[in-house]
């Protein structure tokens, strides 16, 4: 069965660590992944598309990002960053697409899960931004924990003409338990018919103890809310790598996914992908 990686990154640390990866939890990741390390973790499990996801509020990652996908046979789309609060959106990924690689942009993502204001999604800037990136055809990913989906659902509402694809199912707490307010308002967000989810991030959402049993209410909940044909699976990688390997990830998904039918089960692991970020089907 096909299947496309929804949702990964890159980083290269010669120049620097970002502020995210300091901290000292994220000490077994602080090391660059390049193009070669995707594709050996990712043909082990047979991956056949990725999309590559930003990871820093920096233009020139994104330029980076897109010249590497148009050198990285396994990299079908990237989702970059650019400055949503300014006045020229639309230009700003006019000159990425003009750009090498630029054809490779599907879509844009700021972390607002980071933002001090939990409304960040909300501010009239910000809206007005995504508003104009929708005119330009891309996608906007919501990286959101539970505390940010109120502004997320008010920011999906306010520009229906947008796609929206919310990141990691919304950070549930799974460690600690957490299940409302997050999945009553999955359950409303997904009730907007131009959002998709990612089934993905959710084994770092865990403890170091993580087990399939524990993911499967959260697993079945997006199931539920999203349905196989707005849910498409990501490994999170090298994120995953904080509580399980490439392949770890990808074969708990696998159980996961295991009593949907074949077709529903394409949908997740490929079909979904292709409609959202416009691959060619395989």
């Amino acid at each position: 069965m096909r299947r496309i990686d929804a949702h990964h990154h890159l980083w290269d640390l010669s120049g620097g660590v970002p502020d995210w990866l300091v901290p000292a939890p994220m000490a077994p990741i602080r090391r660059s992944f390049d193009a070669g390390d995707l594709t050996r973790a990712a043909e082990a499990v047979g991956v056949d598309a990725t999309v590559l996801v930003q990871t820093v509020h920096e233009v020139e990652e994104t330029r980076e990002f897109l010249r590497v996908a148009a050198g990285a046979e396994l990299i079908a789309a990237v989702t970059g960053w650019v400055d949503l609060q300014a006045p020229d959106v639309a230009d700003q990924v006019a000159t990425l697409r003009a750009g090498d690689g630029g054809q490779y942009l599907r879509g844009l993502r700021h972390g607002a899960q980071s933002e001090p204001d939990d409304g960040w999604l909300t501010r009239p800037a910000v809206v007005a931004g995504v508003r104009a990136a929708a005119t330009t055809g891309v996608l906007y990913e919501l990286l959101v924990t539970p505390r940010q989906l109120p502004a997320a659902i008010e920011l999906v509402r306010a520009v229906p003409e947008a796609s929206f694809v919310l990141d990691h199912g919304g950070k549930p707490d799974i460690a600690a338990g957490g299940w409302q307010p997050w999945a009553d308002d999955v359950t409303t967000l997904a009730a907007e018919p131009n959002v998709a989810c990612k089934l993905s991030g959710l084994v770092t959402e865990d403890g170091p103890d993580w087990s399939v049993d524990r993911l499967r209410r959260y697993a079945g909940h997006l199931l539920s809310a999203f349905g196989p044909g707005r849910l498409m699976w990501g490994s999170d990688w090298p994120v995953c790598l904080l509580r399980a390997p490439y392949e770890g990830w990808a074969a708990a998904a696998d159980e996961l996914l295991a009593e949907l039918s074949a077709d529903e089960r394409h949908q997740v692991l490929a079909g979904t992908a292709e409609r959202v970020y416009q691959l060619a089907a395989g």
